[in-house]
């Protein structure tokens, strides 16, 4: 029995699937909304700040390291206050968390072609949007996989940071091919996560705030599938 809110009628059979289906599919597609302009707003960030030369000013500065960290600190804030807090001050913090991402990003077009940059960009929104798909349509249960997805990411975390102080590009190449795949399975698992999280709420869920959190897990499965691409693939500048 599923209850329509604004009326508060029981609704049953058919009538009771039409109204979850659209319902979810509004939800969703808040989801995939907040995160695309998340996206946006991150690769306008990271244009203008190479563009005005602000990045490069910084660049060689203790200030880079707050830029690189502060994203960081604004994802475990959404994480574990976002029920405390109210839906505008999430909101604030998700948009802000995208702005000080397009600055932390802002170095790849000083490294990268602008080409280079653009291609990479369109085959992870299409290895995005497919990934995404089998995980909203699949019967399969994912969650199987999660803790084998986590421990990857871990991994691929902790492999990061040794590599930062060693320098080695074959650890390098592993840990960008290995990323690649531990996201493109994120990608799926969450997108499935979404789904079960909208379907198993009730009329009085913060919907709001799960589709902010939901764009989030999105949003970083996709930025870290992008940059590990572009790490693989991408055409460095002479």
């Amino acid at each position: 029995m599923v209850y329509n809110s604004p009326r508060l009628r029981p609704v049953y059979g058919a009538d009771a699937a039409v109204e979850v289906d659209v319902g979810l599919r509004q939800h969703m597609l808040r989801v995939y909304n907040l995160m695309a302009a998340g996206l946006g707003l991150t690769g306008l960030v990271a244009y203008a700040a190479v563009a005005t030369g602000f990045y490069q000013q910084i660049a060689g500065t203790p200030l880079i390291w707050l830029v690189m960290l502060a994203p960081l600190g604004l994802v475990l804030l959404l994480s574990f206050r976002i029920e405390r807090m109210s839906v505008g001050a999430a909101q604030a913090t998700f948009w802000g968390y995208a702005a000080l991402m397009g600055l932390s990003l802002a170095g790849i077009f000083l490294i990268y072609t602008g080409v280079s940059v653009a291609r990479v960009f369109f085959i992870s929104a299409a290895m995005f949007a497919a990934t995404s798909l089998y995980g909203y349509t699949t019967r399969r249960d994912l969650a199987q996989f999660g803790s084998f997805l986590f421990m990857g990411l871990i991994g691929v975390v902790l492999a990061s940071l040794v590599n930062i102080f060693i320098g080695s590009t074959v650890l390098q190449f592993a840990i960008s091919v290995i990323g690649v795949l531990v996201f493109t399975g994120l990608t799926a698992w969450d997108t499935q996560r979404i789904k079960e999280g909208y379907l198993a709420s009730d009329p009085d869920d913060a919907l709001a705030k799960k589709a902010l959190i939901g764009a989030l897990s999105l949003y970083l499965d996709f930025i870290n599938l992008f940059v590990l691409l572009l790490q693989l693939t991408g055409q460095r500048r002479e």
